[in-house]
């Protein structure tokens, strides 16, 4: 069947374009879990018409179709769990139009989040959707996982953006929404189905995404604490007061000490915790929006304030959040990242939490992410050749989601639900939640032959 699967793919699309070596493959059958399952054949599409071909064939042949992205994920939801054919969206990564009086854009979903941002500031407009993995993270991907980031709390995430999609279905059925659809939106938000999606419904082939004019002025302001719970605390406050900074990111003592050492820097006073705020907006309006968010910080015990004066100066704040992710590998050999979000006025408890199960169960558990919106990182320092303490980080994990769950929160706030939650996904929407969404999952793909074995429990 292998055989023949090679050669009916290169039919469809130019050999080169089939990639069907266990090298070739091996490249394509993991993500950021580190986890890997390897695919039959890897194909690189240049255009929807080979995608509509590509599913046609599928649906005959009952064969597991899975997209990709960068692989940036980490929850497994671009990773072949069944075999099948991964599609990599690699090549499919232009922007196809640009409408500066509507304010949108249409690209392929193949486009790097990072290279259309800095494209749209060219033009003087602005995607405010930044995931910590921007640099190589595909906008095809952020829909799929409605992605978050920095700029969550003020701006929105990703589905806030979606103005309309092209996707394929099961049998090659070609959809249009929003300003896409040449024939008028009406009826049922598809749109709204997909992101989020996990890319368990549909491929996904072009994207109209809304712009905004780029803010005029920022502030950015790092505050340190003694205390992890009164950072924590400035967040609920800040919430409370109506102020809504465009960003507000926390980050623990532990991981800061871990990042200014691998930036090799002593121009940012270590801390218990710190704060990474910004306004923006006109400059009067920024301006007095930072200055109540310093009483703020005065009032719950900040041990220091240090503002950017200059762009050098924001760039070198923006370096420490920036640097988070590679300085941790250096504390150990595994890193288990989870992304659970609660209101932020429960953001005190949830790190009250989070110290709690790191004493009980004996791991080290660094912690940072988007305070303003509730949504922190939890990541459990381990190492996975060592049984027993994997048996602690998951036992942990499960303590931390039923924590999350009792403060009114959600599993995940952008990584998605994918093959690593699946299993605790029951806990927050019930079994008939469940079994409600397999029917979305039927009328999209009876065949489930879409990215298979994601989301819900096997």
């Amino acid at each position: 069947m292998k055989e023949n699967l090679i050669a009916d793919l290169k039919k469809i699309f130019s050999e080169k374009n089939v990639l069907s070596t266990y090298e070739e493959r091996f490249c394509y059958s993991y993500d950021a879990t580190n986890t890997s399952f390897m695919p039959d054949a890897v194909v690189l599409p240049q255009n929807t018409d080979q995608i509509v071909k590509l599913m046609k064939y599928a649906s005959a042949h009952k064969i597991p179709i899975v997209s990709r992205g960068a692989g940036s994920g980490y929850t497994g939801g671009s990773l072949p769990v069944k075999g099948g054919v991964v599609v990599s969206f690699e090549q499919m990564n232009r922007i196809l139009s640009v409408d500066k009086e509507k304010m949108y854009a249409v690209l392929e979903p193949g486009v790097v989040t990072q290279d259309f941002a800095d494209e749209m500031e060219k033009i003087e407009l602005f995607y405010p959707p930044d995931p910590s993995s921007l640099k190589t993270s595909t906008l095809g991907g952020n829909v799929a996982e409605c992605a978050g980031g920095l700029r969550g709390r003020k701006y929105g995430v990703t589905k806030n953006y979606v103005l309309g999609l092209e996707f394929v279905l099961h049998n090659g059925d070609l959809i249009q929404t929003g300003v896409l659809d040449p024939d008028g939106d009406s009826g049922y938000d598809l749109s709204g189905l997909l992101d989020g999606s996990e890319g368990t419904l549909a491929l996904i082939t072009k994207i109209a995404l809304r712009l905004l004019k780029k803010p005029a002025y920022e502030e950015t302001i790092l505050a340190g604490f003694n205390q992890m719970e009164d950072a924590a605390k400035v967040v609920a406050d800040i919430t409370a007061s109506g102020i809504t900074p465009s960003i507000l990111e926390f980050i623990d003592g532990d991981t800061l000490t871990c990042v200014l050492e691998y930036i090799q820097t002593e121009r940012v006073e270590r801390a218990e915790a710190v704060l990474l705020i910004e306004t923006d907006g006109e400059k009067e309006d920024a301006h007095k929006e930072a200055e109540k968010v310093i009483e703020i910080c005065q009032r719950n015990n900040a041990k220091s304030l240090r503002f950017a004066d200059t762009n050098e100066e924001k760039e070198n704040l923006w370096k420490i959040r920036r640097s988070i992710s590679a300085s941790l590998l250096r504390i150990a050999p595994t890193k288990v990242n989870e992304d659970v979000c609660v209101p932020p006025s429960q953001l005190p408890e949830l790190v009250r939490g989070i110290k709690k199960l790191s004493k009980d169960f004996k791991v080290q558990i660094n912690t940072f992410g988007h305070a303003g919106d509730g949504n922190l990182h939890v990541n459990f320092m381990t190492d996975s050749r060592d049984k027993e303490k994997m048996h602690r980080v998951e036992q942990a994990v499960e303590k931390l989601f039923d924590l999350t769950l009792h403060l009114g929160g959600t599993l995940s706030g952008e990584h998605g639900i994918g093959t690593t939650k699946s299993k605790f996904l029951q806990k927050e929407i019930g079994k008939s939640g469940i079994e409600f969404m397999k029917k979305i999952k039927l009328a999209f793909d009876p065949e489930e032959i879409i990215n298979p074995g994601k989301i819900f429990p096997d």
